[in-house]
């Protein structure tokens, strides 16, 4: 029991002999920027950066190992993950609106229907804003002229005051009347936006089906 024991001992401390034995002989090969050829037991540190083969003793290649990233090449990297989960993103984007397409249409008069709704909602929205307006440009224009009798309207130093009421209401039609044509331009806006979204979508559609 005891040689048995021996033996093991033995045997495992000439296993750690010979591994140290090899991580000692551990060569390393790179290139530098003029593309020569280096070899040695350690990385110099202006070649760290370097991605280098490891060698046995034997010289027989056993291995690579990456250089360290410096911070312009991490940028880089960071970058281009960037720039690739964008696109993965877009196209997820237009492979669900492809589907979306697909599922809600059966022919393109489907897609131009459901277009000539919509857009006939917001023309009616536009003409109501625009009698609103009308209306109201109406107001002002009778409002300003009825103050034209009173400072500051007038250049009659005798003239009195606007009346307080008279001035407000002078000041809360022409408000509304900025708020209208505000949501007047804006209504005009998402007009031309649908119109366009769906030019796209008959197209992509006309395209999914084969023209």
């Amino acid at each position: 029991m005891r040689i048995g024991a021996t033996l093991f001992v033995l045997a495992a401390l000439s296993l750690a002999a010979v591994s140290h034995a090899q991580q000692g002989t551990r060569l390393f090969r790179w290139v530098d920027d003029k593309g020569e050829v280096h070899y040695g037991d350690r990385i110099p540190p202006e070649y760290a950066n370097r991605d280098r083969d490891v060698l046995n003793e034997q010289g027989v290649n056993v291995g690579f190992e990456e250089g360290e990233v410096t911070a312009e090449e991490r940028a880089v990297i960071q970058a281009a993950e960037i720039a690739a989960e964008a696109e993965r993103i877009a196209m997820a984007e237009i492979s669900r609106r492809d589907r979306m397409l697909l599922e809600t249409y059966i022919t393109v008069d489907d897609i131009e229907d459901l277009r000539d709704r919509r857009l006939e909602l917001l023309e009616s929205q536009i003409k109501v804003t625009e009698l609103y307006l009308g209306n109201l440009r109406k107001r002002l224009v009778n409002l300003q002229t009825e103050a034209s009798v009173f400072k500051p309207y007038t250049a009659n130093a005798d003239a009195p005051q606007v009346p307080a009421n008279l001035a407000l209401d002078i000041s809360r039609t022409a408000a509304s009347i900025n708020l209208y044509e505000q949501t007047l331009a804006r209504t005009r806006s998402d007009q031309q936006t649908l119109r366009l979204s769906f030019d796209d979508d008959i197209a992509r559609f006309r395209e999914l089906k084969g023209g």
